[in-house]
């Protein structure tokens, strides 16, 4: 499955952010700041790496319903595996 650039704009910008958070709590580990600070960030660079993976397999699975299986270039086992390794 092929990604549109142009759809997974807003994904790479998501990834950015995910990024920056992941050095965040690096840089509050080596300060030592406070356990739950870190973790609430952590979670939040979680959440956000796992909206990305959503949001690209929901594209897969729109292409699919749009244009069908073959046109899309989309195999449907390998989409639900990709689906359920982000559950």
């Amino acid at each position: 499955m092929q990604l549109d650039p142009a759809e997974m704009t807003a994904v790479v910008n998501r990834l950015r952010r995910a990024q920056g958070q992941v050095g965040g709590v690096i840089k509050m580990l080596e300060s030592g700041a406070d356990c739950a600070d870190v973790v609430t960030q952590l979670a939040a660079a979680a959440k956000a790496l796992d909206r990305a993976g959503f949001a690209i397999i929901s594209t897969g699975l729109e292409r699919c319903l749009t244009e069908g299986e073959e046109a899309a270039g989309i195999d449907r086992e390998r989409l639900q595996k990709l689906f359920l390794s982000l559950a």
